[in-house]
Formats: structure tokens, C-alpha cells, sequence
């Protein structure tokens, strides 16, 4: 069931309110009155905002920047669900059609060890940055335009590179996990890159270095349960973790073989 088309919505919000890092933090109930379904959720948000600061309370802190699903900013869990009751979208692109008159809404930042709540809504992700630092680039010449076109690479691949590239780093897959994992992000950023002649070359060194600084930041490991997959708003396939578990497996050297007495191996 979705809101009206013509009638606007009044929605009880269950927001978590967290005054800093150290804080131990709450849920918290905000009235939402005249909600039109055409709002998006994080619109919906800066009315509730302005109503707070119309009465000198302190607004409820959260993550944006597009607002056009492109910055990966607006990490919300809604209703336990990252980015809200919709698939392949942020949190920004979410409207409240998807919700009807007298709902009630939990919104929650991130849970995740590697993501400390830095206020209310808002935590810090910069552990994605650092595996990015890690060795999330290419350091091979790759030349001006002409000078990729002259590259043939196989379709397969090339469109392989591009769904991997879509990957935003919102962390919603960290969010969903429950062993707050960040392979389907490292697995995203390891293909879109080694799956060309450009990235091929440190493909090895690459997804060694970037799962080491995965692990170095406190992220879990991947059991299956593919939350990340279908919380994606970019809809990262799983199987990227596949593909980078095989490549990260080349990179372990092999004992070296027992000669026998004799010559013999």
C-alpha cells in the first residue's frame, strides 16, 4: 500500500538522535504532519528540520550532497532497511508514496564497527577512503582518449569493468551485512579496474593490498547472506566477491615442491 496521490500524509518518525561519537544515543519520536507523496524522503526530512528549528530545537543531522543517487551520501537505514523500501535506489530517490498515511518510520545510521556514528544520521565512512588509498587506482599511463579506444578489450569484460564501476561507496552493503562486510565494495573496486589492460598489469598487488586494508579497518567477513546484493543501489552483483576471492587466491604463494632422495620429485 502507498500514500495518495492527492492527499498528503501525517507519518511518526523514530529517529536516532546521537549528540556525538561518545554518546551513547536514542530513538527519539517526531511528528511529520502534511507529507505529500511526491516528496522525497530526505525532503520530507527538511520539513521535519525546519519545524525543529521553528521551535529552537537541535535539527536531526544527516548525510547529503546530489541528492541525484550519484554521491552515495545519504546513508540512512529505514524501517531496518538500508536506503529505505525500495530496490536500486539511495535514500534521496526514495519518495513517500512508498509509505501511507499513519505509518511509523525508524531511521537509524549505518551500524557497523568501521563506521562510527559521528552524529545522529551522520557516521564516518572514511575507512572506504583509505581502502581506496590503499591501492584503489592505476598508476599506468592510460594516455588521452584516442589512446583507450586503441585498446581492444573483449565486451565481456568491458561491461564487466562498467557494472563494477557503478559501485557509489555509500556502504549500504556494509549496513546490511550482518558481519558488517565491505567485500562487495573491495570486490567492485578490484574488478572495475583489473578487468582492464590499463589495471591488469597491478591487478595482483592491487586486491592483496586493498583486502589487507579491508581487514586493518575492523570489516567482517563474507558469510552469503547476500544483503549486500540486494541492498545495493547500483545493484552490485555478488559475484564480483567471487571473482575477487579467485584473484586474491593467485596471490598466495605455492610450497615449494618436496624433492625426493634420488632426483626424484
Amino acid at each position: 500500500m502507498s500514500g495518495s496521490a492527492h492527499g498528503n500524509m501525517n507519518l511518526t518518525l523514530h529517529v536516532w538522535r546521537q549528540k556525538d561519537a561518545k554518546d551513547k544515543g536514542r530513538l527519539e519520536q517526531y511528528e511529520a504532519k502534511g507529507i505529500s507523496p511526491d516528496m522525497s524522503f530526505l525532503e520530507m526530512l527538511d520539513v521535519v528540520n525546519e519545524d525543529l528549528i521553528k521551535k529552537g530545537k537541535d535539527p536531526i543531522v544527516f548525510d547529503h550532497d546530489c541528492r541525484e543517487g550519484i554521491c552515495g551520501m545519504c546513508s540512512q537505514m529505514i524501517n531496518g532497511i538500508a536506503h529505505g523500501p525500495d530496490t536500486d535506489i539511495t535514500a534521496c530517490q526514495l519518495h513517500m508514496r512508498k509509505f501511507k498515511d499513519g505509518d511509523a518510520i525508524f531511521i537509524e545510521p549505518w551500524r557497523a564497527k568501521a563506521f562510527p556514528v559521528l552524529k545522529d544520521l551522520m557516521v564516518d565512512r572514511g575507512a572506504l577512503d583509505r581502502i581506496i588509498q590503499s591501492y584503489g587506482y592505476t598508476s599506468a599511463k592510460t594516455g588521452g582518449v584516442p589512446d583507450g579506444n586503441a585498446i581492444l578489450i573483449s565486451k565481456e569484460n568491458a561491461d564487466l569493468s562498467m557494472d563494477a564501476a557503478a559501485c557509489i561507496g555509500c556502504g549500504a552493503c556494509v549496513a546490511s551485512c550482518p558481519n558488517a562486510s565491505a567485500m562487495l565494495f573491495v570486490s567492485a573496486k578490484v574488478s572495475h579496474l583489473g578487468l582492464l589492460p590499463q589495471g591488469e598489469v597491478e591487478a595482483a598487488r592491487r586486491v592483496r593490498a586493498m583486502v589487507e586494508a579491508m581487514d586493518a579497518e575492523g570489516f567482517g567477513n563474507c558469510t552469503n547472506h547476500y544483503e549486500c546484493e540486494a541492498t545495493c543501489p547500483k545493484g552490485i552483483k555478488a559475484t564480483f566477491i567471487s571473482r575477487m576471492n579467485r584473484e586474491l587466491m593467485k596471490t598466495i604463494p605455492c610450497p615449494p615442491r618436496e624433492v625426493k632422495a634420488g632426483g626424484g620429485a
